[in-house]
């Protein structure tokens, strides 16, 4: 399966950088709960400066909302909407062991990171405006379509795995009880955000070698690379990202 941004979104918007991660032998029976605390620290010193709506990673975001026709603050790109519930109820809900690491990780770093069943994605997944025949299923079960010119995950079978970029994920693909393979995605939008990226996808592969003793596979994106393919069942060979902490 090949993951990237299609061109035109690319040429929209040049600050671009994706983190992405494959990891396989997820489950639901790992405690996270320290290792997610420590980002979740980190979250609340850069929160203790001021709102999340200040931060550059955020403002970015905004922008690119505001580029599209939405109004970013009723549609928040998915690290603010962390990081507004951090600030206002002081934790963030847990949902499964890797979503709560991911979350945590997302609101330390201030950029949108998601996480898909690769079993529940068909073929290959590029990021790019819908044509509005996409399928896309919401977590109360229903189907929607997202409207042309909205960003999405579409895979090869025409389902949508997001609404409104990175807004919210799709039913479809959550991951959930059962899930065992897994792709990570990270995007930023605000300029240098590459070596944040960098960090943040070292720091996953970290984590997720540490807690689930997972294979991965992971690569940073950019317009000089921007494409990722998943290796086969069994073949973790992916463009290397050196483990590091913030």
């Amino acid at each position: 399966m090949q993951f990237e941004h299609a061109p035109q979104l690319r040429e929209a918007y040049p600050d671009l950088v994706a983190g992405v991660v494959r990891a396989a032998g997820i489950t639901a029976t790992v405690d996270v709960s320290a290792r997610a605390a420590g980002y979740l620290a980190e979250a609340r010193r850069r929160l203790a400066d001021g709102p999340e709506s200040g931060f550059p990673e955020i403002q970015a975001w905004r922008r690119a909302y505001a580029a599209m026709g939405l109004r970013p603050t009723r549609y928040r790109c998915a690290a603010e909407a962390l990081l507004r519930r951090l600030r206002l109820d002081g934790e963030l809900p847990r949902v499964h062991p890797l979503v709560d690491l991911c979350n945590a990780i997302s609101a330390a770093y201030a950029i949108p990171v998601a996480a898909l069943d690769l079993d529940r994605v068909d073929g290959d997944l590029v990021v790019r405006p819908a044509h509005g025949d996409e399928a896309y299923l919401s977590f109360a079960g229903d189907t929607e379509h997202p409207e042309p010119g909205e960003v999405t995950f579409v895979d090869s079978a025409g389902r949508a795995h997001a609404r409104r970029w990175t807004n919210r994920q799709s039913g479809w693909s959550a991951v959930r009880a059962g899930t065992s393979s897994v792709l990570i995605v990270a995007e930023a939008l605000h300029p240098g955000g590459e070596p944040a990226v960098t960090r943040l996808v070292a720091d996953l592969v970290t984590e997720l070698t540490d807690g689930w003793f997972a294979p991965t596979a992971a690569a940073v994106l950019t317009a000089a690379a921007p494409r990722f393919r998943t290796p086969a069942a069994g073949d973790d060979r992916g463009q290397a990202v050196s483990p590091g902490r913030r």
